[in-house]
């Protein structure tokens, strides 16, 4: 005979979902636009069906007991799963067809967007993706492109940007450009080595400074305004770089300078214009790049 429990209703589990996720009924009721006394009954239909106590309850919030904060990870998976379900079967409207162009980064482009866009070919085959590789800040207000993957928050208040994970980077440098050179075993060493700029040296060498590590522009003895050149340049043996780890994972080749020193985290933000809320294509392919980039 099965369990109760193997017999899950859905608004239930979203219903706790959302309130282990905002800490409070109000804030979960709003955001599944129910009201609060309906959000109530859920959880407590839902703890009930399970046996379990979820929630300790206090005046102002709510706790997740360690039953709860058990269950919180399958919920979570149980959530993306369903969420990715909806997309792709809103993908598969025939109506919803036409071109979206994601811009990003040439690395990001490179490394990244291949996989996105098959899975995105997958789950909204009508549509066409128009894949804009650029380091530069394109502009969404002047249709440039309709959606913009960005490592700093825009500005412009007509914007809706989302913040949909965080990277980190080091410093690298190839094997080969080590082993011909000593390995700097200090910050003060690295003063003595050759760099690689990705864009402006004056710019990257000010970035740098900013994070403890004065250089000489003398050190900068490559530079592109493409990055993938510029990673090219550093795989080749011709200095070190910056760059994220995803990226120098797919470089055997090469060796982080100094592990665990001159840690960069960055943001990824996921951009886009007004039209978000009017055309379904362009939601459609937002949601599914929040979806995919943020696992």
């Amino acid at each position: 005979m099965d369990h109760p429990s193997t017999h899950l209703d859905w608004n239930h589990l979203r219903a706790f979902l959302a309130t282990a996720e905002c800490g409070s009924l109000s804030g979960a009721a709003r955001r599944l636009g129910l009201t609060q006394p309906t959000l109530s009954r859920q959880i407590a239909a839902f703890e009930a069906s399970l046996d379990l106590l979820l929630f300790e309850r206090s005046a102002r919030n709510l706790m997740l007991t360690e039953a709860g904060r058990a269950l919180l990870l399958d919920a979570k998976d149980m959530g993306k799963a369903a969420a990715a379900f909806g997309l792709t079967a809103s993908g598969q409207r025939s109506e919803l067809s036409g071109t979206v162009r994601v811009t990003a980064s040439d690395i990001m482009s490179w490394h990244v967007m291949p996989q996105v866009t098959q899975q995105l070919r997958l789950r909204a085959p009508q549509i066409m993706l128009d894949v804009v590789a650029t380091d530069t800040i394109q502009d969404l207000l002047r249709r440039e492109a309709d959606i913009a993957i960005r490592h700093v928050r825009p500005e412009q208040p007509a914007l809706i940007a989302r913040l949909i994970g965080q990277k980190t980077g080091h410093l690298y440098a190839a094997r080969s450009y080590l082993d011909a050179r000593k390995r700097p075993e200090t910050a003060q060493d690295l003063a003595h080595h050759d760099w690689i700029a990705m864009g402006d040296p004056k710019r990257m060498r000010d970035h740098l400074a900013g994070m403890n590590l004065p250089l000489p522009i003398e050190a900068f003895r490559v530079a592109s305004e493409n990055g993938l050149i510029a990673w090219e340049m550093a795989k080749s043996g011709l200095g070190i770089i910056p760059i994220d780890d995803d990226v120098a994972a797919q470089a055997p080749q090469m060796e982080q300078i100094l592990p665990g020193s001159f840690s960069v985290k960055f943001p990824v933000w996921l951009v886009t214009h007004s039209e978000l809320h009017t055309s379904p294509r362009i939601r459609l392919v937002f949601d599914l790049l929040a979806d995919l980039l943020g696992d």
